[in-house]
C-alpha cells in the first residue's frame, strides 16, 4: 500500500508533527511506501506580509492545489493522509483527491473542523459557540485569537470551507482521537458512518512499572488555561506534599508566588524526563479546556502512573471510570474536589500502585503501536476497496 501523507507543519515542531512522524515510521515499520507532501508555516508569522499571504492561502491557495496535484500525480497513492491544511495547503487542495479517485482519510487532531481555532476555548474555559451557532462569527466577534486579523482569516477560512463542502464532499473518512471528538463533529451534522476513533498512540511500552514515587507530578506548559493555578493552589494547602511541574512557562504571572513545596523543573528531555516520570506517585492535570488527545496521560502510563485530571473531553474516556480507571477524574474548574483527589491518592499507595498497573496494561493494549497499527490497516483498507 502506498500513502500520501499530506500536512502543513506549524511554525514550531509541535504535537501534532509528532505524530505525523510517528505515523510515518509506523506504516513503514509494517512494509508500507509512505510519501509526503508537505508545506511549512515557519517564518511567516514574523512579517505583515507574511501574515496576510496566510489570511489568503487559507481560503484558498492555489500554490496548495497544484502542489496536491502535482504529489498524486507524481506518486501515485493508494490513499491520502490528511493533517493539517492550514495555511499554505488549504482545503480547496482536497478536490483534488477526488478528481482523481484516490480515498482520502483525514486524522482529526482538534476541533478545526467546527471551531475556527480549533481549540473549542475562549477566554480559558471551553467555549461551542461556533458549533450551537452553525457559524463561525463568534471568533470575530469576540475576537479569540487576540488579533482582529487572524481571528477574522480564521473564521473566513473555516466559512469558506463549511458553505464549499471541501471536507464533506471530499474527505473519505474521519478519524477522530477521541470517541468525544467524533460526537461533536456528529452534532455539526458531519456523517457518522464516515467517522470512527483511532486513539494517538506510543511506540513502544516500558516491560517494566516503575515504583510509586515521592512526588505529585505534571508535565506540560505552564499556562492557566492548563489550571497550574489550581494545581498549586493544592500545593499550598498541603505543604506535606511534595509538588514538581515540568515544562516551559507561558504565563509569568504563575511563577511569582510559587508554594515552597512546588519545584518548577522547566523544560526536561531526554534522562531527565525518563527519571522525571519514574519518581513520580502519579500525575495530575487541571486543563479547564478540552484538549484533544493528552498524551502526558499515557506517558505517565508508560512508567506505570495514574493520572488525576478533570471530567470533560477526552480526559473522561482516556482516564475511564469505575473499575475501569486509570486514575481518577474531578469536576472541571473545582479546586476543592482536585484536592480531594490529590489527598486520597497520595495518602492510599496501595492505590496507587494498583491504578498504575491498570494504566500501564490500557496503554499496552489500547494505545500501542501495535494495537492502533491494525485499526488503521483496516480503515485503509476499506476506503480502498470501496473507492
Amino acid at each position: 500500500m502506498k500513502v500520501l501523507i499530506v500536512h502543513n507543519d506549524y511554525g514550531k515542531y509541535s504535537g501534532e508533527e509528532a505524530v505525523v512522524d510517528k505515523m510515518a515510521a509506523m506504516l513503514r515499520a509494517h512494509g508500507h511506501e509512505v510519501v509526503f507532501y508537505r508545506l511549512t508555516s515557519e517564518g511567516s508569522r514574523e512579517s505583515f506580509m507574511g501574515r496576510v499571504h496566510g489570511f489568503v492561502a487559507g481560503v484558498y491557495s492555489p500554490r496548495g492545489v497544484r502542489g496536491m496535484r502535482e504529489a498524486l500525480r507524481r506518486e501515485r497513492p493508494d490513499v491520502v493522509n490528511v493533517h493539517n491544511l492550514y495555511p499554505f495547503i488549504s482545503p480547496a487542495a482536497l478536490r483534488e483527491c477526488r478528481k482523481v479517485g484516490v480515498p482520502v482519510v483525514m486524522t482529526v487532531h482538534n476541533f478545526r473542523l467546527i471551531c475556527p481555532t480549533g481549540l473549542f476555548m475562549r477566554d480559558g474555559r471551553p467555549c461551542e459557540l461556533c458549533l450551537r451557532r452553525g457559524n463561525e462569527w463568534g471568533c470575530v466577534r469576540y475576537n479569540c485569537e487576540h488579533s482582529l486579523l487572524k481571528s477574522t482569516g480564521y473564521a473566513l477560512r473555516n466559512a469558506v470551507a463549511r458553505v464549499t463542502g471541501a471536507y464533506r464532499r471530499n474527505v473519505t473518512a474521519y478519524a477522530c482521537i477521541t470517541d468525544f471528538q467524533r460526537r461533536k463533529l456528529m452534532e455539526a451534522g458531519f456523517p457518522a458512518d464516515r467517522i470512527c476513533v483511532i486513539p494517538n498512540f506510543m511506540d513502544s511500552v516500558q516491560t517494566e512499572v516503575a515504583p510509586v514515587g515521592n512526588y505529585v507530578a505534571y508535565c506540560g506548559r505552564l499556562s492557566r488555561e492548563k489550571g497550574i493555578d489550581m494545581i498549586m493552589e493544592v500545593a499550598r494547602r498541603h505543604p506535606e506534599i511534595t509538588f514538581k511541574l515540568a515544562g516551559e512557562v507561558r504565563d509569568k504571572e504563575l511563577t511569582e508566588n510559587v508554594p515552597a513545596n512546588c519545584q518548577l523543573t522547566g523544560y526536561l528531555s531526554g534522562a531527565d524526563l525518563e527519571n522525571f516520570y519514574r519518581r513520580a506517585a502519579f500525575f495530575v492535570m487541571a486543563s479547564r479546556w478540552y484538549e484533544g488527545f493528552p498524551m502526558s496521560i499515557l506517558e505517565a502510563a508508560q512508567y506505570g502512573k495514574p493520572t488525576i485530571g478533570p471530567d470533560h473531553g477526552g480526559f473522561s474516556e482516556i482516564i475511564g471510570r469505575d473499575d475501569a480507571t486509570i486514575g481518577r477524574l474531578f469536576s472541571p474548574g473545582d479546586t476543592d474536589e482536585l484536592e480531594r483527589r490529590v489527598v486520597e491518592l497520595w495518602n492510599d499507595r496501595p492505590t496507587v500502585a494498583e491504578l498504575g498497573r491498570r494504566a500501564h496494561d490500557k496503554l499496552r493494549r489500547c494505545y500501542s503501536s501495535e494495537a492502533v497499527y491494525g485499526q488503521w490497516e483496516r480503515l485503509f483498507e476499506k476506503v480502498i476497496t470501496n473507492k
